[in-house]
């Protein structure tokens, strides 16, 4: 069960969510507008609850200020000009209208070509490129899910790919289930080796402590540049989630 309030800490709204059955606390900053998301165990008093926050004050001021300044597209289209990225590479659209009903994506070195009917609305412009994206991140995940689990020793029964407004990957270790960002399809590769490593090692150490730093940093020694390259590439529009 979760319930939801709001409390002021610093003057700064804190949304705090009381989790039956989580144990420990955890603060994460959400964009667009850098609102804070205090997740912490039921029957946390407020006054632990802005303890912790406090504690945390300088973290989340700077990833606040990492948010507002993080260069975001323009609301998409769909139309032929625009730009879109695929493995952190930026291609032109070019949208090709034909009589028939088949619709199809293709990649060329310089720009992907969407062809679709004539009148194609731009909702299912949209759904359509979504769709391309997420079988693409599908076949490169078969890939490297096979690789982190010989490189880790480890087995996992699930690897979905979800649409995430505030998460890049998250782990369910129990289930031993991961879910990845459809967005990591348009951020370099390095990135997504980044964050499904992160994950999997969720599975041999739970928490961010020492021992997962370190795990992390022998399984993936450059993940620190990958981290950097997720926050200064631009994001895609807020309205398009």
């Amino acid at each position: 069960m979760t319930i939801e309030k709001i409390i002021q800490v610093a003057n700064l709204d804190i949304h705090v969510m009381l989790r039956s059955g989580q144990k420990n606390s955890y603060i994460r900053v959400t964009p667009p507008n850098g609102d804070i998301i205090a997740s912490v165990p039921a029957g946390t008093s407020d006054s632990v609850i802005k303890n912790f926050v406090l504690r945390k004050i300088t973290e989340i001021t700077k990833a606040r200020e990492r948010l507002r300044q993080q260069f975001r597209q323009s609301k998409r289209e769909y139309v032929s000009g625009e730009s879109v990225y695929y493995w952190g590479v930026q291609y032109m659209l070019q949208v090709v209208y034909c009589k028939g009903r088949h619709s199809k994506i293709e990649r060329l070195p310089n720009k992907i070509i969407m062809t679709v009917p004539a009148g194609t609305p731009l909702e299912r412009r949209r759904k359509l490129l979504t769709e391309w994206y997420r079988l693409e991140l599908k076949n490169m995940l078969q890939i490297l899910v096979r690789q982190c689990e010989k490189k880790l020793s480890v087995k996992i029964n699930d690897c979905r790919v979800r649409d995430m407004k505030t998460r890049w990957g998250s782990c369910n270790v129990s289930k031993k289930s991961i879910l990845i960002n459809l967005q990591l399809v348009k951020k370099p590769l390095e990135c997504l080796e980044y964050v499904l490593t992160h994950e999997f090692i969720h599975l041999l150490e739970k928490n961010h402590t020492n021992r997962f730093r370190i795990l992390l940093g022998k399984y993936c020694p450059a993940w620190r540049e990958a981290k950097q390259l997720l926050i200064d590439m631009p994001l895609d529009s807020w309205e398009e989630k």
